[in-house]
């Protein structure tokens, strides 16, 4: 039965089910206020929604999550020809399970202990209640055999309790972070917990094939499951164990861009036009520099502008002739170590300012706001060099969308080689952003790179993007999820 509105839910007519559920930990919407004061939802930007919409809406699709307010029960609604199941999360919910748990264990725990992650058994419990509170919703609204995919850290034991809740699903999960290796995972007390939700799933995707060696490796070490190849076998089933003992396989399906999109967008004549205003607002230098990031400290920022500072001091790089644009989109405000992160990056820009401005132009130009998608494909076009200097990044795909947008072959991408983007955008300057040298190296060729082996190795890595695009993302993923299993795989 398909929903077409909320009034289905409220009539106490049959409950509305769908053979293709996404479940995330968000809604693929935000709620804005018109100028008359009246409330709306529009749909959020972001290539997961991109990438996903047309296949909700051509399969009778449904997206279980959250709606982004707490304390707070929606009845379910329609938007954009996507059918939203809201998930009630309460104040005390949002400080444990994603702030705390999500947060401040998994997220820094996964990102190789760039930080030293927290583990509070008091989060560990709200973790699971949430789970299983979104495991519930889905596990309701799901018909006969449909297709469940999971998305991210948030919700690892959802495919459990739905494999346990409803045998018939067809489960799929993808990890959009890094996943860390045994020694690194060995540190959580919930690891058997945690690689258990997760086998749940027929298909576990990651967008590295290292992280998915990762996974594979963790089951070994910490389940009772036998790993052959990219599948985690389970022992015999029992009686109690029957409804759970499905074979879960790992893969590695790197998530991209809309390429089109990017590509169309860059050349909107008044986009073009506001690319060349910044230039011109920033005083016209020869070189400008770009880093967009979430402030977050996986992002190498704070080693990035030590390597420009450097570069300002040794004389290799010049104020006036170059400049800095850093975007630091505000990121977990709530969380201590962002707010210390936050002091930390503008205590470093006051001072390399205040150390080499001019009365004519800045060294850096520091911005911290979120901006629309037009305005950052404005600042692609505006920039010379993209630097991306992630310390562990699962993918990074702003990387991807400065090299879309530079549609000319003009401009260089500067990239760490711990992220995901680095296997596929082989022909960027890749660096060790640990190594400062090395960094202010790989800075240096960017700048003084050849035009024509600039040209050559843009182009070589908008051809990748083309032909792997965020749509070819979700198919592939959906194609493999749909296969059965090998027969000879289990011999």
């Amino acid at each position: 039965m398909q929903a077409d509105n909320a009034s289905d839910y409220a009539s106490g007519s049959e409950k509305p089910s769908y053979d293709f559920i996404v479940v995330a930990n968000r809604l693929p919407v935000d709620r804005v206020q018109g100028e008359d004061g009246e409330l709306s939802w529009r749909r959020s930007p972001g290539g997961l929604v991109t990438a996903i919409a047309p296949v909700m809406q051509e399969s009778d699709g449904a997206w279980v999550g959250w709606h982004g307010a707490t304390d707070e029960e929606l009845e379910p609604f329609e938007n954009d020809g996507i059918h939203l199941i809201p998930v009630p999360l309460e104040e005390c919910d949002v400080q444990l399970y994603y702030e705390g748990f999500s947060n401040s264990t998994l997220w820094p725990l996964y990102h190789d202990v760039i930080v030293p992650p927290e583990f509070h058994r008091t989060w560990w419990d709200t973790y699971k209640k949430v789970n299983k509170r979104f495991a519930d919703a889905t596990a309701s609204v799901a018909k006969e055999g449909a297709t469940v995919w999971v998305q991210d850290y948030q919700l690892q034991l959802v495919p459990k309790l739905l494999r346990e809740a409803r045998p018939d699903l067809r489960i799929g999960f993808f990890n959009h972070i890094p996943f860390p290796s045994p020694g690194i995972f060995s540190q959580l007390p919930w690891r058997k917990q945690i690689l258990e939700g997760l086998a749940g799933a027929d298909v576990v995707g990651f967008q590295r094939t290292a992280d998915a060696s990762n996974f594979l490796r963790c089951m070994r070490r910490y389940t009772d499951r036998t790993v052959k190849g990219s599948l985690a076998i389970p022992p015999a089933a029992s009686e109690d164990s029957g409804a759970t003992a499905n074979i879960c396989r790992a893969e590695a399906h790197p998530i991209s861009i809309d390429t089109q999109q990017v590509a169309e967008l860059a050349h909107d004549p008044e986009i073009m036009a506001r690319a060349k205003q910044i230039r011109q607002e920033l005083g016209n230098p020869k070189t400008i520099m770009l880093g967009v990031d979430r402030l977050d400290y996986t992002k190498g920022i704070r080693h990035r502008l030590k390597a420009y500072g450097e570069l300002l001091a040794d004389g290799q790089i010049r104020v006036g002739e170059a400049c800095l644009v850093q975007v630091a989109s505000p990121s977990r405000e709530n969380v201590e170590r962002y707010q210390q992160l936050k002091d930390q990056v503008e205590l470093m820009v006051g001072n390399l300012n205040g150390e080499h401005d001019t009365m004519e132009h800045t060294a850096i130009r520091y911005l911290h706001h979120s901006y629309p998608l037009r305005e950052m494909i404005a600042l692609y076009l505006a920039a010379d060099i993209m630097l991306v200097t992630s310390l562990r990044d699962g993918m990074n795909l702003v990387a991807k969308e400065f090299v879309a947008a530079h549609t000319d072959d003009t401009g260089m991408l500067v990239l760490s080689e711990f992220t995901g983007a680095a296997d596929q955008l082989t022909q960027a300057v890749l660096v060790n952003p640990h190594d400062i040298d090395g960094m202010k190296s790989g800075i240096v060729r960017a700048l003084r790179m050849d035009p024509q082996d600039s040209a050559r190795r843009m182009r070589r890595m908008r051809r990748h993007l083309r032909d792997h695009d965020v749509a070819r993302w979700s198919q592939t993923f959906l194609s493999s999820l749909a296969q059965p299993l090998p027969v000879d795989s289990l011999v």
